[in-house]
C-alpha cells in the first residue's frame, strides 16, 4: 500500500460513549485519517460500513441494542471489501472479545490505548497484519477456546498443510512474531512470512489473529501446551 493510501484511512469509529468517539476522531485526524462516520450502536455501525465502506471499523464490544460482537459477524459476513475490525474493550479477558477474533476481527485494543499506539495498530491493521498482544491474546483463547467436532470440520483443510506449516502454525498460536519464529526454525523472516501467508490462504483465514484461534480451536494446540517445547 503506498504511502498516500495510508494517510487517506477511512474508519468508522463505534461506541456509545461520546468521549471516546471524539477522543479517538480528534487523535486519528491529527494524524491524517479520515473518520467517515461516529456511532452508537451495532446497527449504526452495521450501516455506516455498508454507506462508507471504511478500511477499519474500531468496535465497542459492549452497547445498547445490536452489540459489536453481532455487529462484526454481520460487517464480516459475506460483504465485498471487508473492512478490518478491531474491538474497542474495558477488559483485556473477556468472552466476548474471544468470541469476536473468532467471528473474524483483527485485534483488540483497551481503550486506555496511547494515541501513538492507537494510530500505530489502525496503520497496522489496514496493512492486514493482526493486532495482537501475543501474551494477552494467549491468555484469552486458552480460557475461552473450546474444541468441538464441528469447528474441527470447518477447519479440515489444516490436513492441507505441510509439517513444515504445521510447525508454524503451532509456535505463532503462542504469539511469536515473524522474527520469532525465524530464529526458532532458523530461517529468514522472508521464508517465514511466506509459511505463514500459505497457512493464511490454505485455510482461508483473513490473518494471524483468527489463525491463532484455530490452531486451538482444531486441538493443533492445546491450553497449557508447549509447543516450542
Amino acid at each position: 500500500m503506498s504511502g498516500q493510501d495510508q494517510a487517506g484511512l477511512r474508519v468508522v469509529i463505534a461506541d456509545d460513549q461520546a468521549l471516546v468517539r471524539t477522543g479517538f476522531r480528534m487523535i486519528l485526524a491529527a494524524d491524517g485519517m479520515e473518520v467517515v462516520a461516529e456511532v452508537a450502536d451495532g446497527e449504526q455501525a452495521v450501516e455506516a460500513v455498508r454507506r462508507h465502506r471504511p478500511d477499519v471499523v474500531l468496535m465497542d464490544i459492549r452497547m445498547p441494542g445490536l452489540d459489536g460482537l453481532e455487529a462484526t459477524r454481520r460487517i464480516l459476513t459475506g460483504a465485498a471489501d471487508e473492512p478490518r475490525v478491531v474491538i474497542l474493550t474495558t477488559f483485556d479477558l473477556d468472552q466476548y472479545v474471544y468470541a469476536a477474533l473468532a467471528a473474524g476481527a483483527s485485534g483488540f485494543l483497551l481503550k486506555d490505548v496511547t494515541p501513538e499506539y492507537l494510530v500505530a495498530a489502525v496503520r497496522m491493521v489496514r496493512a492486514g497484519d493482526a493486532l495482537l498482544a501475543p501474551a494477552i491474546t494467549r491468555r484469552l483463547v486458552e480460557r475461552f477456546a473450546v474444541r468441538d467436532a464441528g469447528t474441527a470440520t470447518r477447519h479440515r483443510d489444516l490436513a492441507a498443510l505441510t509439517p513444515r506449516e504445521l510447525e508454524v502454525l503451532e509456535l505463532l498460536a503462542t504469539g511469536l512474531s515473524n522474527a520469532e519464529l525465524a530464529a526458532a526454525f532458523q530461517l529468514s523472516e522472508a521464508t517465514v512470512k511466506t509459511h505463514v501467508a500459505r497457512i493464511l490462504s490454505k485455510l482461508n483465514l483473513r490473518d494471524r489473529a483468527q489463525a491463532v484461534v484455530v490452531a486451538y480451536e482444531t486441538g493443533l494446540v492445546t491450553p497449557g501446551s508447549d509447543p516450542a517445547g
